[in-house]
C-alpha cells in the first residue's frame, strides 16, 4: 500500500484516467513507434507494474463511468502480475515498453490490446478473453506462452515479430487454444517454432506474407489444428518442416506462391488431414518431402511444376485434381513416393480423370498401372505383360491389335500368294484364296475351309506355325484386355 501512496506523476496521470476510461498518451509529438534504447523512456513515461495491477485488482470506481485501462508509450517497470485475477475492465497497453515478462497465466480480461508493444515474452497459458487480444506490430523477444488459452474474440498479430534468445522452446505457443473468431496475422515474423497443435479456430487463419524460420527443425506445428472456415497462406516463406498432420480444415488451404523449405526432409506435412481444398502451386519448387498420405481432400489443387522429388500420396482421397493436366504431367507424381508399388495411386488418378471426363487420360494411366505392376511380377509374368503390352497395350490400345493382324494378314497373303501351298487332295481342294489362308491360321475360332484342304510345307510351313502361334498370342491377349476393361467398368 506504501508504493500506491507515492505515485509518480506519470503513474497519478494513469491513476486520475482509469476510472473514466480515458486515454494517456505518453509518447513525443510525431512519435509513432516505440523508440529504441533507455534514453527516451525516463521518468516521465515510466509506470510500475506494481500500480497498474493495483488499478485493475482494486481500484474503486466512479458511478456512471465505464473505467479501462489505456495507456500508450509507457515504460512499464517490474512484472505486471495478473496470475488467475478476474479483470472485468478492457485492459489497452499499447506501444508500450515491458522490462519484465507480463504474467497473465489463468487470468480472465474482458479485452486485452498490446499493439506496437515491446515485450520480453509473455506468459498466459490458460488465460481467457472475452473480446479480442491484440499483439498487432509487437516485438516479442522471448517465448509468448498462450497454451490453453480461450479467445472469444479474434486474434491479432499483424506484422508481429517473434524472436527469442535460444531454441528452447517454441516462440509462439497456441496449442490446445481455442479462438472463437479468426486468426489474423499477415506479414507475421517467427525465428523459431509456433506451435498450434490442438488448436481450434471457429473462422479463419490469415498467414499472408507470414515469415516462419527455423531451418533444420519444425517451423509451424500445427498438428490436429481445427479451423471452421479456410487457411490463407500465399506466400508463406517456411524455413523448416510446416506439419498439419491430423488437421481438419473445413474449407480451404491456400499456399499459392508459398515458398517452403526443409532439404533432406520434409517440407510439408499435411497427412491424415481433412482438407475441404488445398491449393499448392504458383510460385518456386518445394524444397523437401510432400507428405499426403492417409488424407481426404474434396479439390486437389496441385500444379506439377512445384511438386519436390518426394511426394508421399498413399491412400490420399480427393474427388478433383486441378488443374486439368495431361495425364503425362500427372503420372510422375506418382512414382515420387519410393516405396512399393500402391494400385490406389493410379486408380485415385483414373477415377479423378473420369470425373473430368477424360477417359483418354484416365486409359493412359491404368495403362501406367500396368506397366508399373508388371516391374512386381517374376519374370514369365513379366514376358506375358511385355507381350500383352506391345500386342494390345494390356487392352487400352485396341488399334494396335489391328495394326498387328493386318501387318501379318499381308505378310501371309503376299508370301502364299507368291508360292502356293499343294492341296491335301488335288480333284476336292478348293480354289486356294491366300487372304482367307492366312486368316484360317490367324483366326483361332474361324475357319474358311483353306487350312484344311492344303498342306503347306518347307518355310509355308514354318510359316504357318508362326501365323498360328501369333494368332493366339493376339486372341489371348485382345481377351485379356477386354476382360480387364469390362470387369474395371
Amino acid at each position: 500500500m506504501s508504493e500506491i501512496n507515492h505515485l509518480s506523476p506519470a503513474e497519478a496521470r494513469v491513476w486520475r484516467a482509469y476510472p473514466r476510461g480515458e486515454s494517456v498518451d505518453f509518447r513525443a509529438p510525431g512519435d509513432e513507434d516505440p523508440p529504441p534504447g533507455d534514453a527516451a523512456w525516463g521518468p516521465g513515461r515510466t509506470v510500475r507494474a506494481a500500480v497498474l495491477r493495483r488499478l485493475l485488482v482494486e481500484a474503486p470506481r466512479e458511478e456512471g463511468e465505464i473505467a479501462a485501462l489505456v495507456v500508450t508509450g509507457a515504460r512499464v517497470v517490474g512484472v505486471l502480475d495478473l496470475k488467475h485475477a478476474a479483470i472485468d475492465v478492457s485492459v489497452r497497453l499499447s506501444g508500450c515498453r515491458f522490462d519484465d515478462v507480463p504474467d497473465l497465466y489463468g487470468a480472465q480480461l474482458r479485452e486485452l490490446d498490446l499493439s506496437g508493444s515491446v515485450l520480453p515474452g509473455l506468459t498466459s497459458a490458460n488465460v481467457r478473453v472475452e473480446g479480442v487480444l491484440r499483439m498487432t506490430d509487437c516485438q516479442i523477444r522471448g517465448p509468448v506462452r498462450l497454451s490453453g488459452a480461450q479467445v472469444s474474440g479474434a486474434l491479432y498479430m499483424e506484422r508481429t515479430r517473434f524472436t527469442a534468445a535460444d531454441d528452447s522452446e517454441p516462440v509462439l505457443q497456441l496449442n490446445q487454444a481455442s479462438i472463437g473468431a479468426d486468426i489474423w496475422a499477415p506479414q507475421m515474423r517467427a525465428h523459431g517454432q509456433v506451435r498450434l497443435t490442438g488448436a481450434s479456430v471457429a473462422g479463419r487463419i490469415n498467414l499472408q506474407d507470414a515469415e516462419f524460420d527455423t531451418p533444420g527443425g519444425t517451423a509451424l506445428d500445427a498438428q490436429n489444428l481445427t479451423v471452421g472456415a479456410h487457411v490463407r497462406a500465399r506466400r508463406l516463406r517456411a524455413r523448416g518442416r510446416v506439419e498439419l498432420r491430423g488437421s481438419h480444415i473445413t474449407s480451404r488451404l491456400d499456399l499459392l506462391h508459398a515458398d517452403l523449405s526443409h532439404p533432406g526432409d520434409t517440407a510439408l506435412r499435411a497427412s491424415s488431414c481433412v482438407i475441404g481444398e488445398l491449393w499448392l502451386g504458383a510460385g518456386d519448387r518445394v524444397e523437401g518431402a510432400l507428405n499426403l498420405r492417409r488424407s481426404q481432400i474434396e479439390i486437389l489443387s496441385l500444379e506439377p511444376d512445384v511438386l519436390p522429388d518426394q511426394v508421399l500420396l498413399s491412400n490420399l482421397t480427393y474427388t478433383v485434381l486441378s488443374p486439368h493436366e495431361p495425364a503425362g504431367r500427372r503420372l510422375p507424381m506418382l512414382e515420387r513416393g519410393g516405396g512399393p508399388y500402391e494400385p490406389h495411386l493410379y486408380e485415385q488418378l483414373t477415377a479423378a480423370y473420369r470425373h473430368v471426363g477424360d477417359d483418354d487420360a484416365a486409359r493412359l494411366v491404368q495403362l501406367a498401372k500396368q506397366r508399373r505392376r508388371r516391374t512386381t511380377l517374376p519374370w514369365y509374368g513379366r514376358l506375358w505383360g511385355c507381350v500383352q503390352d506391345a500386342a494390345v497395350g494390356y487392352g487400352f490400345r485396341p488399334l494396335r491389335a489391328a495394326v498387328w493382324l493386318l501387318s501379318l494378314l499381308a505378310l501371309g497373303s503376299i508370301a502364299y500368294g507368291l508360292d502356293q501351298p499343294a492341296p491335301i487332295k488335288a480333284g476336292e481342294a478348293p480354289r486356294f484364296n491366300a487372304v482367307f489362308y492366312t486368316l484360317d491360321l490367324l483366326l483361332p475360332v474361324i475357319s474358311f475351309g483353306q487350312e484344311t484342304a492344303f498342306s503347306p510345307d518347307g518355310w509355308h510351313q514354318w510359316l504357318s506355325y508362326a501365323l498360328i502361334i501369333a494368332g493366339w498370342v493376339l486372341a489371348t491377349t485382345i481377351l485379356t484386355g477386354v476382360t480387364r476393361t469390362v470387369s474395371r467398368q
